[in-house]
């Protein structure tokens, strides 16, 4: 173009300023910059916005903030830009910071902050934040909100709220669209890790008879809800599926969860005969399940007491947590999510912090007590209750 003595405007920048940000072109992209000051278009708005775009895409967030700080104008896909930019890097505390300076917000602003927290793990904000613009504005989700905002709801269990959705998305014909593998792993590993497992093979099926291949993800998520579930079976059957029904090859992961479900069924010896029939070398996940344990990942003490908790062996789980204790091993501390209401609550393991505390600990005490009295719980060693409360 140049070379045919053809000068660009500043509707030709934008399109550059955007190509260059597909590209990832670092250098292009601040020569580009260079040439679009030197040709006066410094004040389009179009323009100047597709700068700021660009720089947040590529990661330079602070040459991002300068050109918007810089900007006497700026409108709603401006501040979008900023924010989408900010989320993208991790940093959310300064796009929730932008979030709220803005003057107006679009449904993309919305989309932008709860994509943000969920690609950054934080499903309970992205969720939040998706229920705040249901409750305060009249801004209808589009396609992209609801892709964004289903993995939250798979990650903490909020499946009424993830119903919903499926309802809304039908009703405004997203649901096929939305209908992706990643939405379908998505719900299939949160049904799973939440521990409702015939749910999670259901959908499995339903995925199937959609016509939707699954992949490699997808078999981590059902073997896990064969896992929580007790479904050796069911779990065994899946496992040889794999390579013979979809031609998908078993990695650790799914050997990891094999290993697991055998062990917690008591299988012990089926489950030591798996490891040796890995066609690769057991790592950590998988021989850490039985055997050769690494003393310093916790994971690994964890598998062992749960498959010794299924098979009612509170010794063997009361030597572990003593082995942990002298190690000064430290499990990350678990917890749950309930949904009621349309708000999530968040319990922590031992934590006292949520303002009924005292109520759910008399329960607790109570159920303990129970379970006692019908032979549940080994009261020899009080080790052995906060192990099993623990894993």
């Amino acid at each position: 173009m140049c070379l045919q003595g053809c000068s660009p405007n500043e509707h030709s920048f934008t399109f550059l300023f955007s190509a260059c940000a597909s590209l990832s072109s670092h250098q292009q992209g601040r020569m580009l910059h260079t040439h679009f000051v030197k040709s006066g278009f410094g004040c389009d708005v179009f323009a100047l916005t597709a700068l700021v775009d660009m720089y947040a895409k590529l990661g330079l967030l602070s040459l991002a903030r300068k050109q918007f700080d810089e900007m006497t104008v700026r409108d709603v896909p401006t501040w979008n830009s900023m924010i989408a930019g900010y989320a993208r890097c991790g940093d959310l505390e300064g796009a929730l910071e932008l979030f709220r300076l803005m003057p107006a917000r679009n449904v993309t602003s919305w989309t932008a902050m709860i994509s943000g927290y969920a690609q950054n793990g934080q499903y309970a904000k992205a969720l939040s934040m998706f229920l705040m613009m249901e409750e305060e504005t009249e801004m209808r989700p589009n396609e992209v909100t609801l892709a964004s905002v289903l993995p939250a709801c798979a990650n903490l269990g909020a499946l009424e709220v993830g119903e919903r959705i499926e309802v809304y998305a039908r009703g405004n014909g997203y649901f096929k669209n939305l209908r992706n593998l990643c939405s379908w792993n998505s719900m299939i590993m949160g049904l799973a890790v939440h521990g409702r497992c015939d749910e999670a093979i259901e959908l499995f099926y339903k995925m199937l008879r959609e016509g939707a291949a699954p992949d490699d993800v997808t078999f981590v998520g059902v073997l896990l809800a064969c896992t929580h579930g007790g479904m050796v079976v069911e779990g065994q059957h899946f496992f040889e599926s794999m390579e013979r029904d979809f031609s998908i090859a078993p990695k650790l992961e799914h050997y990891g969860c094999m290993v697991d479900l055998l062990g917690r069924a008591g299988e012990l010896r089926e489950a030591h005969d798996l490891i040796l029939r890995m066609p690769m070398e057991p790592d950590s996940v998988a021989a850490g399940a039985l055997f050769e344990l690494e003393p310093s990942n916790p994971g690994n003490y964890v598998i062992l007491s749960n498959i010794y908790a299924t098979a009612g062996r509170w010794d063997g789980v009361a030597r572990l947590r003593k082995l942990m204790k002298g190690g000064k091993i430290t499990k990350a501390a678990g917890y749950s999510f309930i949904e009621e209401g349309g708000h999530i609550h968040k319990f922590i393991v031992e934590d006292r912090s949520h303002s009924r505390s005292d109520e759910i600990y008399a329960l607790l005490d109570e159920v303990s007590m129970k379970m006692k009295l019908h032979g549940n719980v080994n009261d020899s060693d009080s080790e052995i209750e906060t192990a099993c409360l623990m894993v």
